[in-house]
């Protein structure tokens, strides 16, 4: 295909997604946030210049391609407001602000922040807002939950199942829960290995066959929504199904997942589950996480008066802000938890943080929930992965592949794209940046592309191409010349 038709396919690509970003009914979200400038990703200051001439400066005014939302959401514009407002009541209110609800501010008392977002969080991982609890980070939870959960019999079920390709944090943190019920790994923990690809997609058939392989002695099973390095949807509900067939509990890691897909996991009967918040529901980098677990394992049925409140208690490890909220100030040495997920919080959260989040989960909720994201997400993925991605040159397109399920409903916003050498990976990134064009890398040779509802348009799908098209070329001529 020669230079000038490949350029034609791109203008005939970005006039159709001129026509498709003008019918996204939920287009006016993308004002909600900040979306940096070319000239901010070129910047090593945080200053930004006075711009005199428009014409001169437009990477000061033009928005950069921030396709990088699986990895750190961008920030919502109300974020600094809320903050703002979290600093003013601090700043006049002093201790009062734990308790005192102000006329002026849409913020509540800190003493309820965390039921504050937990209701604003419900609706997106489809539970009640008891069954969730927002506190800690994603792998302190994941200790949390595997905690109360993982209870193993060295003569009877001890073995965790988790996959070979699991984060390292997920792996870690398995590891030394098994030991630290003096087991060891090489015997406790089962890897679930991909059986029929290249690409380390698991099929449900591959996760099913080791869970009956080992239902007998295995007490846990640690799995992940979204696979974080294909980008993979798991089903969380069929899995779930199975391994309570075989009376195992089964915690998912919803990183990925979370603000990405669908998710009803009281309906699925998920016993528990953690995640964070900083990918697509963007409360900050590192920010406060959360956890679910489902009423049936979190109910306490007895009057919070009693001292052994047994009945419907799973243990866990307890800390003052999962007692009861009537008598977490009556300083009593008694643990008398919450009912629900609350009832498993341990430390007094970051207001603050909180703050951040819910800024975003307001934000969630005017465009219409997870649902309405979905419906965007799509056929957005969809553009990208069939179009765009296929519109680029065979030179370039040799150069890579997509090692994320073609099928839309087994993935989420991700694509992961497989170079064919490792050697290209430096160059395409570097050329990616020129352009201010960010994407996230997973070493030795996949980059992750998740176009993102909230903030995302049908035009930066066509921005990527163009611009990695040119990249790998470039990349492909360095290693050839360098060979």
């Amino acid at each position: 295909m020669s230079n000038t038709s490949q350029s034609s396919l791109f203008e005939s690509l970005r006039t159709k997604a001129q026509s498709l970003d003008a019918k996204d009914s939920i287009q006016h979200i993308r004002n909600e946030f900040i979306i940096p400038t070319k000239a901010d990703i070129k910047r090593k200051t945080l200053q930004r210049p006075v711009v005199q001439d428009i014409a001169v400066d437009q990477d000061e005014t033009t928005a950069c391609t921030y396709l990088c939302g699986n990895s750190l959401g961008l920030q919502p514009k109300r974020t600094a407001l809320r903050i703002k407002q979290f600093l003013d009541t601090w700043a006049t209110q002093g201790v009062q602000g734990h308790f005192k609800p102000l006329d002026d501010s849409p913020l509540p008392p800190w003493l309820h922040v965390d039921d504050w977002a937990a209701k604003l969080m419900a609706p997106i991982v489809g539970a009640s807002a008891s069954e969730v609890a927002v506190m800690q980070t994603l792998t302190v939870n994941l200790h949390l939950l595997m905690n109360a959960f993982y209870r193993p019999d060295p003569n009877g079920r001890h073995k965790i199942v988790l996959e070979s390709k699991a984060f390292p944090s997920d792996h870690y943190a398995v590891w030394s829960q098994v030991r630290q019920h003096g087991l060891s790994p090489e015997t406790s923990v089962v890897f679930i290995e991909s059986q029929e690809s290249d690409d380390e997609l698991l099929s449900t058939h591959d996760i099913q066959s080791v869970i009956l392989k080992h239902a007998k002695d295995t007490a846990l099973i640690v799995l992940p929504g979204v696979q974080y390095y294909t980008g993979q949807l798991l089903d969380i509900p069929g899995i779930t199904a199975f391994a309570h067939s075989h009376g195992i509990a089964i915690i998912w890691d919803l990183a990925h997942a979370v603000g990405n897909v669908p998710l009803l996991l009281h309906d699925w009967d998920v016993d528990a589950a953690a995640w964070c918040h900083y990918k697509y529901l963007n409360g900050g980098a590192g920010c406060i996480g959360g956890l679910f677990v489902h009423s049936s394992h979190s109910t306490v049925t007895t009057a919070p008066e009693d001292p052994a409140p047994a009945n419907g208690y799973r243990h866990r490890l307890a800390g003052w802000w999962g007692n009861n909220k009537a008598t977490r100030f009556a300083m009593k040495s008694q643990f008398h938890p919450s009912t629900g997920a609350a009832g498993f919080q341990i430390s007094n959260p970051s207001a603050l943080d909180i703050t951040a989040l819910g800024a975003s989960l307001e934000v969630v909720a005017e465009a219409g929930g997870v649902s309405a994201l979905r419906a965007k997400s799509l056929p957005l993925t969809r553009f990208l992965h069939d179009e765009c991605l296929a519109a680029m040159s065979p030179e370039a397109r040799r150069l890579f592949r997509c090692i994320t399920p073609s099928d839309p409903e087994q993935r989420g916003a991700q694509l992961s794209l497989r170079l064919v050498r490792s050697e290209l990976l430096e160059t395409v990134m570097e050329k990616l940046e020129e352009h201010a064009v960010i994407i996230d890398e997973r070493r030795p040779d996949v980059i992750r592309v998740a176009p993102c509802p909230l903030y995302n348009t049908f035009g930066d799908c066509v921005d990527f191409a163009v611009v990695f098209e040119g990249a790998l070329l470039a990349a492909d001529a360095v290693t050839s010349a360098s060979a």
